[in-house]
């Protein structure tokens, strides 16, 4: 019998926790699903590690070419009605297969059904809850744009992925922020599943060059959308909003890896797309810093940010102006 779901965990070198991402999915109470490794050029004992379980998933090795080309070939293996991924340092709570499918079968229409998630430390104990569906967050294609709320907690069903032809391996970070912005603009519809499926795994490696290498795409991928000719005016006119938040976000990520020159630099490119008046913006910065700070378990200095002096250089090049 065909599985309803199938799991895709692309991998590269986390042997140390794959283990328990597939233990996550074997306890699942909902049982009609496949797992689907691929294993995207790893060099430590991911093989090994796997060798017990390859008679309950199906694993494939690859050589090094990324996330996008992995989960692609993982889409191309999948026989299942819908799609969950899961990162190989992660996991999931165990009821997140019965829950969304649950919805999906409510809803024949829907394409993607979201979800909480939860922010967990390198031991698995739990940082926050992200529960975005508070703040009345709408997940049509204005939410898409403008703030991005896409995460690995998504289900998919098949078919719309299909349509999309997958993931673009054109980008290395901010792929699924590319396929969902296309399936969304095709309209693509997606509802919230109130509650926290997902356990999203916080570690600092290599996260300054991530952070430089995720901008970059992030741009990219955002240049990428808006060059599209079959985008309404409504959609147009949220480029600068889209932009600024995003810049924003990024801003936040460099001061989280210490970078403040970096951060500084996204702030004044967030300065051209600010909807907002300069002081607010300001403001809005702060706010947003202390909020991400407080999300992910971390005090915010808010006086050692102001008092530095690349900050007190940033105020005065946006006031001077």
């Amino acid at each position: 019998m065909v599985p309803r779901v199938s799991v895709i965990i692309a991998t590269y070198n986390n042997a140390h926790y794959i283990l328990e991402a597939i233990a996550s999915v074997f306890n699942q109470t909902y049982t009609s699903y496949e797992i689907i490794v691929i294993d995207d050029g790893s060099t430590d004992n991911t093989r090994e590690v796997l060798e017990p379980y390859l008679d309950k998933i199906r694993y494939v090795y690859q050589e090094n070419k990324g996330v996008s080309h992995a989960r692609n070939l993982g889409l191309e293996m999948a026989g299942g009605e819908f799609i969950a991924f899961l990162d190989a340092d992660d996991f999931f709570l165990p009821d997140k297969l019965a829950k969304q499918v649950a919805i999906f079968d409510t809803r024949p229409s829907l394409g993607i059904v979201h979800s909480g998630w939860r922010l967990v430390n390198e031991k698995g104990e739990k940082i926050s809850d992200i529960e975005l569906w508070h703040g009345s967050l709408k997940l049509d294609l204005e939410t898409w744009v403008v703030w991005k709320p896409v995460t690995i907690s998504m289900m998919f069903r098949r078919s719309w992925i299909k349509s999309a032809g997958g993931f673009d391996t054109r980008w290395h970070h901010g792929e699924d922020i590319d396929l969902v912005l296309r399936l969304s603009v095709n309209g693509c519809e997606a509802v919230w599943l109130p509650k926290v499926t997902y356990c999203y795994r916080q570690h600092h490696r290599n996260a300054t060059r991530k952070s430089t290498h995720q901008a970059v795409s992030m741009m990219s991928v955002l240049d990428d959308f808006f060059s599209r000719p079959n985008l309404s005016v409504s959609i147009r006119k949220l480029e600068g909003k889209s932009r600024y938040y995003t810049l924003s976000w990024l801003a936040w990520q460099a001061h989280r890896n210490e970078n403040l020159v970096e951060m500084s630099k996204y702030l004044r490119q967030a300065v051209k797309y600010t909807p907002l008046s300069m002081t607010e913006t300001i403001y809005h910065w702060i706010d947003s810093f202390n909020s991400l700070y407080q999300q992910y378990g971390y005090e915010f200095d808010a006086y050692a940010l102001t008092n530095s002096d690349v900050w007190q250089q940033l105020m005065s090049d946006i006031f001077v102006k």
